[in-house]
């Protein structure tokens, strides 16, 4: 039988009363999306990006600032051409994640694999694995196709809404084998120590008391660093590892393992996380529009530097 933490959600009841419905009709309008052909759905990404872009005020400034900050070699043009494209790439994930949820027949034949021996490798003296990626705009997408070669844990965030929480949680069920708490260091370990492959997003800004001042695409930006503790509690070894599509109209999808981290983590815990920021950085820099620009990557500034935002 299938071990969960405490922190699984339950059914409740009260999920059918009226605070909860609009939850329910964003659910049935998002499976009648996902029962239409690919070229509909992607139409229908571009509008309600469009949608977004033009609602969205606070979400729209920081991924344009964002963009500015990290490719300071585009134009103000091409900035907004690829913030509009973040967007896009984000109800885009949206639909796909619905495919990984309940049409997982869709990706047959889309997917290709690049490193799998590198991770196979790690695994063969039954060490557990942190496999360090990113908050890609593909969401669960990038967790299925995954799945379809190795099985792995993930480390999420509960959603304050008890419903959506229950909801995702269930929806995931089919993809990871555990759906660890971010809160829940003890499970974690021992799934570590179990041999378990973890995927652990390090790429948010949570502040110092997570993490370092450490460069990410040139900018000093608080990264998290639980990795390195975990890693010297379970004995567990590093690699990362990356998905994104390629092509809209008839999409496949990519996923890229790096090789296993080599004497990490070190007594530097700033050059630990620059490391990190650098597998990170070049990720993005394989799909710049697949990841979510978003969130506020720099709002932790170093004393006497201007804020960002």
């Amino acid at each position: 039988m299938q071990q969960h933490t405490s922190a699984r959600p339950e059914f409740q009841w009260s999920f059918l009363l009226p605070q909860y419905w609009g939850i329910w009709i964003a659910l049935t309008f998002l499976m009648f999306i996902n029962i239409l052909p690919w070229c509909i759905q992607r139409r229908l990404a571009y509008l309600l990006a469009s949608l977004s872009w033009k609602s969205l005020k606070s979400r729209r400034i920081t991924t344009i600032r964002n963009l500015e900050v990290c490719f300071p070699e585009w134009s103000p043009v091409e900035v907004e051409k690829q913030a509009k494209q973040v967007f896009v790439d984000m109800i885009l994930g949206v639909f796909e994640t619905l495919n990984a949820w309940y049409n997982q027949s869709w990706f047959k034949g889309r997917v290709q694999i690049q490193g799998l021996e590198a991770l196979q490798q790690a695994q063969t003296d039954g060490s557990g694995i942190i496999l360090l990626g990113s908050h890609s705009t593909l969401l669960d997408a990038g967790g299925y196709i995954c799945s379809q070669y190795f099985n792995p844990d993930v480390v999420y965030r509960p959603q304050n809404n008890p419903f959506l929480d229950w909801l995702i949680y269930r929806a995931r069920e089919p993809i990871y084998g555990e759906q660890i708490d971010h809160d829940d260091i003890r499970f974690l370990i021992r799934r570590l120590k179990d041999g378990r492959i973890i995927w652990y997003s390090p790429d948010q800004d949570f502040g110092l008391k997570q993490g370092v001042m450490a460069p990410f695409f040139g900018v000093p930006a608080a990264s998290v660093t639980a990795q390195r503790r975990l890693v010297k509690v379970s004995k567990a070894k590093v690699l990362s590892v990356h998905f994104y599509r390629i092509g809209e109209a008839d999409p496949k999808y990519q996923i890229i393992i790096e090789p296993e981290l080599e004497n990490y983590p070190t007594s530097d815990e700033v050059a630990d996380a620059t490391r990190v920021n650098e597998l990170l950085e070049m990720q993005l820099r394989r799909a710049p529009t697949q990841w979510m620009w978003f969130h506020r990557r720099f709002k932790t500034r170093p004393e006497g530097y201007e804020k960002i935002y």
